[in-house]
């Protein structure tokens, strides 16, 4: 088991999370290394938890299957359950938002790209859209009269 863990600097805001729903699922990003041949594959792969496809050899499905163009094996990875909030927290700690069952493959690296959403901690504000790519996100928060943030992100993928 591998799991996407973050830790952040929320300022105003708490209950970080992808907008992640059947009618508009997320798509987790990852850079993606065979465990047979440690091939790393040179593209960027989506995950949904909500996709599933067929393994080859009537193996059943899973969220993502893959063959790994160098030794020709055929790996899958399944997303264990829904993804974890990030409350706001001080100092920011490690967390593990999102958990995987690999089979063959390991997830080396994780891009945020996609919709992300908070909750405003005074004033209950929900925040959409928020945009992780850069790595940092800023905005106003109108019912508390302050800006809120999200700052000093990283990821990181370990064993879970």
């Amino acid at each position: 088991m591998l799991a996407v863990t973050l830790t952040a600097e929320l300022t105003g805001v708490t209950d970080l999370l992808p907008e992640d729903t059947e009618q508009a699922p997320f798509y987790y990003t990852f850079k993606v290394q065979c465990t047979s041949c440690r091939e790393i594959h040179p593209n960027w792969v989506s995950v949904s938890r909500f996709e599933m496809n067929e393994q080859s050899g009537s193996r059943g499905e899973a969220n993502f299957v893959w063959k790994c163009k160098n030794c020709k094996r055929e790996h899958s990875a399944n997303i264990t359950d829904k993804p974890k909030s990030y409350p706001q927290q001080s100092p920011a700690k490690p967390l593990n938002i999102l958990t995987l069952d690999c089979r063959g493959l390991e997830f080396v690296e994780f891009k945020a790209d996609g919709a992300w959403q908070a909750v405003g901690v005074e004033s209950g504000t929900k925040f959409a859209d928020i945009d992780l790519t850069e790595g940092e996100w800023f905005d106003y928060d109108e019912k508390a009269s302050e800006e809120v943030s999200i700052t000093n992100i990283k990821w990181d993928i370990r064993r879970a």
